[in-house]
């Protein structure tokens, strides 16, 4: 198998070509190749430039609206409810972020939601925006416009999304900012497409076949057609987590969960519950600096069960795999560069190779 290495400048003029090619608006197509190549830089490549191809084909079916206008269902001091009118997910997402921490920073504390917006992506970019302005924050995402794709704990088929819960607090003392980033399921789609395109295969115990049965090969998840199932993290743990992210992104947004009463055209929508939190407003912020360093401090001298696998803190992982990424560039699979440039070659644009 071919592996690139695209320089991250060179890829994200790539994806804001396409995107403005396809008919995005610029600022637009700006934000979300900017979240793209982000995710691929901080090691996330299933939320990464991999998905143009599946972006560019929910264009063509009218699946995200190019011309949207947010609309403020409800806005008090401290709630905030936003129906993004179908459009781009990294825009509308970073626009909640930016007004729903501003009640946060005034009143101490905000909750937001957004509902009818298109794929959000790496849901870990809004919490470290929260984080540099000061803020902690939590994050709960469903997943709908298409079909489930992950059993309930005790199932044999799918009936939920990934359902990402995501977790952030500022940088504190020595520490940079604290970063939870999980799917609920025990691996995302995306990575289970990433080892399909790269002729590999998935951790035992994640992935079911249509027949309901443990099997490692990824192919069945491979296309649009899926067959099979992921699982839920931790078995029961995980599925009450998917589950109340239905509840608290698809219920409290107005806009749905993934229940089949509810339309799926094909596409990937997403709603979000943010909490974000002014540590400021909770007490001294130097005494919550310190003890976060402490708690760090101790967590992290924990004798190693193998030395070459450190103890890390939440986050260190997209740090250090970032610093790698900008000097040596984004590795992209052939299947993935081939799929990239076919897409550009349907809107007359240059190709990656």
């Amino acid at each position: 198998m071919t592996e690139y290495r695209i320089e991250i400048e060179r890829l994200h003029r790539f994806s804001e070509d396409v995107l403005v090619r396809a008919g995005a608006r610029p600022k637009d197509a700006a934000s979300v190749a900017a979240h793209l190549v982000d995710a691929n830089l901080k090691g996330h490549d299933s939320h990464g430039v991999g998905l143009l191809p599946a972006y560019l084909r929910h264009v063509r079916e009218g699946l995200v609206t190019l011309d949207a206008e947010e609309t403020c269902v409800q806005e008090t001091a401290v709630l905030l409810q936003i129906d993004a009118g179908g459009g781009w997910g990294a825009p509308s997402g970073h626009r909640l972020m930016d007004r729903a921490g501003a009640m946060a920073r005034e009143q101490g504390i905000a909750a937001a939601t957004i509902g009818n917006v298109h794929h959000l992506g790496r849901i870990g970019a809004y919490a470290e925006q929260a984080a540099e302005a000061g803020l902690a924050s939590l994050h709960f995402v469903n997943v709908t416009d298409h079909g489930p794709l992950v059993a309930p704990y005790r199932g044999s088929d799918a009936r939920f999304g990934t359902n990402p819960v995501c977790i952030g607090f500022p940088a504190a003392g020595k520490r940079p900012a604290f970063l939870l980033d999980i799917a609920t399921s025990q691996i995302a789609l995306g990575k289970v497409r990433v080892a399909a395109s790269r002729g590999g295969r998935v951790p035992t115990g994640s992935l079911i076949d249509e027949k309901g049965l443990p099997t490692t090969d990824p192919t069945g998840m491979a296309g649009f057609e899926l067959k099979g199932a992921l699982t839920p993290m931790a078995g029961h743990k995980g599925y009450g987590l998917a589950f109340a992210c239905e509840i608290l992104a698809g219920v409290l947004s107005g806009a749905g969960t993934i229940q089949p009463g509810n339309p799926r055209r094909g596409g990937i929508q997403n709603r979000m519950l943010s909490i974000l939190i002014n540590p400021d407003k909770f007490g001294d912020r130097s005494w919550m600096e310190e003890e976060v360093q402490a708690m760090a401090d101790y967590a992290l001298a924990s004798p190693l069960m193998d030395w070459d696998s450190p103890v890390l803190y939440p986050g260190d992982p997209e740090r250090a795999i970032a610093g790698k990424r900008r000097r040596e560039g984004i590795p992209l699979a052939d299947k993935t560069v081939a799929a990239l440039n076919e897409a550009a070659t349907r809107l007359d644009c240059p190709t990656l190779t």
